[in-house]
């Protein structure tokens, strides 16, 4: 620990293997002030540094188009032969590629051909020419050792590709088809997630340093940028917070220093679905902090709420190549709960009407293997109610409603800090409260 309270986190965040963050939370961060707090070290050594595996994934690339030119060498007719008219016609050019519509075992995907010619009433060259542009743009971009994006691919041959949805595809089917991250191919999605609080700085691989704010959000750099953390031995809880609004606001309000909660802590967004750097960044953070430092969740009450949640938890489908580095199992909901709102004095008429697209995305998670009891709940509460909470729906919550909260257990006593006003805070300093409290942590004014 340094002499301002900062616990040093190194980590190795080029590791994509699933042992790259496999220590436990309760063996991995050191004790917090007034214990035996010291340096971390986090992961194991990569096999071969960042050039082997550079080289590594340019042969890969490389591998992959001369199995295409061997191929169309063996189709093509022979200019000089004098039988060139005889070709078989049962000839041609195949290509497998990971299917990543199918669950993987580990990171072998089931694999599914794309050939031509093809009998289809589209051109069956196109696929071909969108794949091997694809892996021409990451070959360049590994050959300049200058990473880049799917946007910038995509600008680089619009008539081709058509959408930036088919390079995104193209991207993630090669990863997973080459068993690699999409990291190792220099192919980076653009920066869009945000993070709150002086509890944490972030030491970048090119010597620049970035100290948090407690109401300035700073953009969550690639993990492939980052060399390690320093964590502020106070830090008392993570929130990741849905929707951007949300997060300006608390941000404004600096939620992470309130008297009102039991300690620091940091506030997280992905702006809805979250990209790959916020998602590696509060895996980090699940598997690194000590249990009595939750990690949650607020998003909303509704089947795309539920669902933006298990990404950051499980993982996503698109990805599953790449979920053992990137699902942060601690992420615990913390709300917004639709069966609660009764509670809180909000009246089933003050919510919205699901759609018909909120109902069949919540039948669709109802089906899913191992979900939730408590997310099966609020699944099915909201079918049967025909309505959906969005976490907006606390700005109608009255003064009331919170201001006879219990002082124990974690929820503030009436007349302390935050005990009034905004209905979003009180709602959030009772919760986070209650769940440093039932994560383990004490706090001394609560007497516990």
């Amino acid at each position: 620990m340094s002499d301002d309270g900062m616990v040093q986190l190194d980590i190795d965040f080029t590791e994509v293997e699933e042992e790259m963050l496999s220590c436990n939370a309760s063996d991995s961060l050191p004790s917090m002030p007034g214990e035996n707090a010291g340096v971390l070290q986090v992961g194991e050594d990569r096999e071969g540094s960042d050039e082997d595996v550079r080289s590594s994934s340019l042969h890969s690339l490389e591998d992959l188009v001369l199995s295409f030119l061997t191929q169309l060498v063996e189709v093509l007719p022979d200019a000089y032969s004098q039988t060139c008219d005889k070709i078989p016609k049962h000839k041609s050019i195949k290509l497998e590629m990971a299917d990543r519509r199918k669950s993987c075992d580990g990171n072998n995907f089931p694999r599914h051909e794309i050939s031509m010619p093809q009998r289809s009433r589209g051109p069956s060259a196109r696929p071909f020419a969108q794949v091997l542009r694809t892996v021409d743009l990451m070959h360049e971009a590994l050959t300049n050792g200058v990473p880049t994006t799917k946007r910038d691919m995509y600008y680089k041959d619009v008539e081709l590709f058509g959408s930036q949805p088919t390079v995104d595809r193209l991207v993630d089917d090669l990863a997973a088809t080459l068993e690699v991250g999409r990291a190792d191919l220099y192919v980076r999605a653009s920066l869009k997630g945000l993070i709150c609080g002086a509890g944490l700085t972030i030491h970048l691989r090119c010597g620049e340093i970035m100290h948090m704010s407690d109401q300035e959000p700073a953009l969550i750099p690639h993990s492939e940028d980052i060399e390690r953390f320093d964590v502020d031995g106070e830090l008392a809880w993570v929130l990741v917070v849905e929707k951007e609004a949300v997060f300006q606001t608390l941000c404004r309000l600096r939620l992470t220093t309130h008297a009102g909660l039991p300690g620091k802590g940091l506030v997280i967004t992905g702006k809805g679905y979250p990209d790959v750097a916020t998602r590696q960044l509060v895996r980090t953070l699940s598997t690194n902090l000590p249990p009595h430092v939750p990690v949650l969740a607020l998003v909303d009450g509704d089947a795309y709420g539920i669902d933006i949640l298990s990404v950051y938890k499980n993982g996503s489908a698109r990805m599953q190549h790449e979920n053992a580095h990137l699902a942060a199992e601690r992420v615990h909901w913390l709300g917004l709960w639709s069966s609660e709102l009764a509670a809180h004095g909000i009246q089933k008429d003050a919510l919205l009407p699901i759609t018909k697209h909120d109902e069949k995305k919540a039948r669709s998670m109802l089906k899913r293997d191992g979900l939730p009891a408590r997310w099966q709940k609020e699944l099915q509460h909201m079918l049967f109610a025909r309505r959906k909470a969005e976490i907006e729906i606390l700005s109608t919550v009255g003064p009331a409603s919170y201001a006879a909260g219990p002082g124990v257990n974690g929820y503030m006593r009436s007349g302390e800090p935050g005990s009034s006003g905004i209905p979003l805070l009180r709602y959030l300093l009772a919760k986070i409260s209650s769940a440093c409290v039932g994560a383990g942590r004490t706090d001394p004014r609560l007497g516990l």
